[in-house]
């Protein structure tokens, strides 16, 4: 009898429920019935509203069986639930879809790393499954927080361990493909899912990263990241990071770059940075070239948020942004152009106040190797920086370019122009010339390659006045680099690496330069400028400082001219500049060095070699030939072969009356005319003309010099006792031997300099005090002589004994002009 009721019992369970339970055999080693799960298979399809029902009882079952640890029933459970997953896809999934997750969500919360897995596979799936219609209820919250802690997974076994962190990468895949194309879940990208997705990936490169060094390091070690990629934890984690980057709309791309950083700092990667690098280049190249001004946001606002970090933390942060920028670069940058520069400035600026302020505090031998180590990772900074500006700018497009130039030209500081950007109160000189230094060198990188049509373009007043006004410095390098960026800016046809060496060229044609007819553009610049070039070149040469790379850039200098801007008329404003430093080598006056002489004038014996063969004029070429032959038998010591080896015997001085060996300007005249040149330039000697910028360039303070100028000028004004000294034999007789006055009045300005350079600061601050004051009085006195009131009928007003008077004028003594009389 109780058979019989159970008999007659278990055909009114309901249809769905025997079906199911038919799926699951009697041995679960025998895996999945497929005829059973054909049939329940076919049910859920035509009865498409019991599949809620379908998907509680699965899940139900599957909860008991995980709790009696009957895994193999799971497997199969796991299994049926994908295959009804995949066949159905209409309205009354979404239900069975919830079962479906909340039956993944059991399996991911227990500590079995084969349910994990298994788990992470359904999850998988099921992510790759395209829905018809949105969901507007499901959340990830939960997926996305234990995906991530399996990505962290500590697991005592290697193997196991891998699996459970390439289960965790894939789950946290299928999420983000589930979810970055569904409005509905943007959430994903709100900071408190990102800041668990973006770590779980990094955290899995990197730790494949360490392992390779530590492979790479000890031969004997086995590596983890040795198994096939799709196992390989690193390579699924860069996949994925890949992925969600390139799915990065406009808005997210701060959420996403943020948990990046953040890593960074929490896990020291900025030193070294090779994992840095890594990931930000998998991020310019992963992203939308649109968005890439974002990244290079973020990372400039962190740098400004590690101004008081080690150095090499910064150098780490600024390397990364110069790879970020290179890559930028050569797409869509928009407006963090100057932005970019202006940080980065910021951040050298502070580099050298760093830098400056260690070698100050540097006082016992204890702490001297420490400073000099922190002055060494502070030049990596600056180093890093200049690298940084050179390379975004070098990359940029013409137009954008020039800005930049002018935006680097602004912030270099110039003595004597009291309106540039950087302080250098507080940085002294040497922070000044560091400045310098740096910036000059970061605008070498920018002007390489850079091709500009017309040189007034290239070369705006703006730009070439505080250039000019550096290389008129008492320093050979700064006068370096300011020929360096003239040759990048004013060569246009690469003819820099031909010219390269100062020397006697004996066939210039062999070199192929390259040129172009000068334009009328070019033909006005060097109308406008060619006398600054000119005085400039002029005063550069008679440096005491100079050194052989000098002249090898002069040398570079006039040759480019020469070949880019030279019509004829520069063609002689040239020979005649050759034929003043000529005369300058050769006179007695200047107070040049043997060396220095003889070094001028090897360069103008090469520069007029060159002249000559490019103009081809054969007169003005046998001149110039003439001379070096001659040089080359007597006085080796003035071509550019000789004068400027390591040995080099000179003499103790020049004979000026030894005329064959220098080049005369009548026959060069003769030979330019003779050709068709207006040559009567020539005849007239070549001053330069000394300005208050090149005072102003030689003075440490600005102040200095307008304090000397003042006093100069005031104390010139003549005295009036000297205005009323009587006239004598004595007196003309002074007036005639003028080098008396001279020696007078070179000692007179040689104390002033001395009083305004080592005095007291209160006394020379009276003192400028006092003669303004006297010359606020006789201006006052001027004014009272020159300025009266005009008569008025009322009266005037007279001040007498501290009262007030006034004085009647009657109508018909007072004058009027002749318009107003009739």
């Amino acid at each position: 009898m109780p058979a019989g009721v159970c008999g007659c019992c278990g055909p009114l369970r309901p249809r769905y429920k025997r079906l199911v339970d038919n799926i699951f055999p009697e041995d679960p080693k025998d895996g999945l019935s497929k005829s059973d799960m054909e049939k329940l298979t076919f049910y859920a399809v035509s009865a498409p509203e019991k599949l809620d029902r379908i998907g509680a009882y699965l899940a139900e079952r599957l909860s008991r069986d995980v709790v009696r640890h009957r895994y193999g029933n799971v497997v199969i459970a796991m299994e049926a639930l994908d295959q009804l997953l995949m066949a159905c896809h209409s309205q009354s999934i979404k239900p069975f879809v919830e079962s479906f997750l909340h039956m993944v969500a059991k399996l991911l919360e227990s500590k079995e790393p084969d349910l994990q897995v298994l788990g992470t596979n359904s999850f998988v799936k099921f992510a790759n499954i395209e829905e018809d219609t949105p969901s507007y209820h499901r959340r990830y919250d939960f997926f996305v927080s234990q995906f991530s802690a399996m990505c962290h997974s500590t697991h005592e076994d290697p193997d196991t361990r891998t699996r459970i962190r390439v289960a965790g990468i894939k789950g946290l895949q299928g999420v983000v493909r589930k979810t970055v194309n569904d409005e509905l879940q943007a959430i994903i990208w709100e900071p408190q899912h990102m800041d668990k997705l973006i770590p779980s990936m990094l955290f899995n490169m990197q730790d494949a990263d360490d392992m390779d060094r530590v492979g790479a390091g000890h031969p004997s070690t086995p590596c983890v990241s040795s198994q096939d990629g799709e196992e390989n934890p690193s390579t699924l984690a860069e996949s994925c990071f890949r992925e969600l980057l390139g799915r990065a709309a406009y808005g997210n791309m701060n959420n996403a770059v943020r948990p990046v950083l953040v890593h960074l700092d929490n896990h020291h990667l900025w030193e070294p940075n090779e994992f840095a690098v890594s990931c930000f280049r998998i991020i310019m190249y992963s992203i939308q070239a649109q968005h890439s001004h974002h990244v290079i946001q973020q990372v400039l606002g962190h740098l400004d948020t590690h101004n008081k970090s080690t150095p090499r933390v910064r150098a780490g942060i600024v390397q990364v942004l110069l790879e970020t920028v290179a890559i930028a670069a050569k797409g869509s940058v928009g407006p963090t152009v100057l932005e970019v520069f202006n940080t980065l400035l910021k951040h050298l600026r502070m580099s050298v106040d760093l830098e400056l302020g260690e070698s100050s505090r540097r006082n016992s031998a204890s702490s001297a190797s420490s400073g000099r180590s922190k002055e060494s990772d502070e030049r990596i900074v600056q180093n890093a920086i200049i690298q940084t500006i050179g390379f975004f700018g070098g990359n940029l497009p013409d137009y954008q370019r020039a800005e930049v130039m002018m935006f680097i030209m602004g912030k270099v500081p110039v003595y004597g122009t009291p309106c540039h950007t950087l302080d250098t109160v507080k940085i002294g000189h040497q922070g000044t010339k560091r400045i310098q230094t740096m910036l000059l060198s970061s605008l070498i990188m920018v002007t390489s390659g850079f091709k500009s049509k017309s040189m007034s373009g290239a070369l705006p007043s703006p730009f070439l006045d505080p250039l000019f006004s550096i290389s008129l410095m008492e320093d050979s390098e700064l006068r370096q680099l300011v020929l360096e960026i003239l040759h990048n800016i004013i060569d246009r046809h690469d003819n820099r690496a031909k010219l390269r060496g100062i020397r006697i060229i004996p066939n210039v044609a062999a070199l192929k330069i390259k040129r172009e007819k000068i334009s009328k553009q070019d033909v006005a610049f060097m109308k406008k400028h060619g006398q600054q070039l000119y005085r400039h070149i002029y005063l550069g040469c008679k440096e005491d400082d100079n050194v052989h790379k000098n002249f090898e850039l002069l040398f570079t200098t006039l040759a480019v001219l020469t070949i880019e801007l030279a019509n004829e008329e520069v063609v002689v404003e040239l020979v005649r500049l050759s034929v003043a430093l000529q005369d300058m080598a050769l006179s007695t006056e200047e107070n040049l060095s043997m060396w220095l002489r003889c070094g001028v004038l090897a360069l103008v014996a090469a520069y007029l070699n060159f002249l000559s063969q490019m103009i081809a004029n054969t007169t003005f070429c046998q001149h110039v030939s003439k001379v070096i032959e001659l040089r080359n038998m007597d006085a080796p010591y003035l071509l550019p072969e000789h004068v400027f080896r390591d040995k080099c015997s000179l003499p103790d001085s020049l004979d000026r009356d030894d005329a064959a060996l220098f080049f005369q300007s009548a026959d060069m005249a003769d030979s330019l005319t003779g050709a068709g040149y207006n040559a009567d330039r020539l005849n007239v000697p070549y001053v330069p003309q000394v300005t208050d910028e090149e005072r102003l360039t030689r003075r440490k303070s600005f102040v200095d010099t307008i304090s000397l100028q003042v006093d100069i000028l005031a104390s010139s004004l003549p005295d009036k006792s000297q205005l009323a000294e009587e006239i004598t034999f004595e007196t003309l007789k002074k007036a005639i031997d003028t080098s008396v006055l001279e020696d007078q009045e070179r000692e007179r300005r040689r104390q002033v300099m001395e009083k305004f350079q080592k005095g007291p600061f209160e006394e020379i601050a009276a003192h400028c005090e006092s003669k303004a004051n006297m010359l606020h009085e006789r201006l006052a006195h001027i004014f009272e002589l020159t300025i009266r009131p005009p008569p008025s009928p009322s009266g005037v007003v007279s001040v007498s004994s501290g009262h007030a008077e006034h004085q009647s004028v009657p109508i018909y003594e007072m004058k009027f002009p002749d318009l107003c009389v009739y």
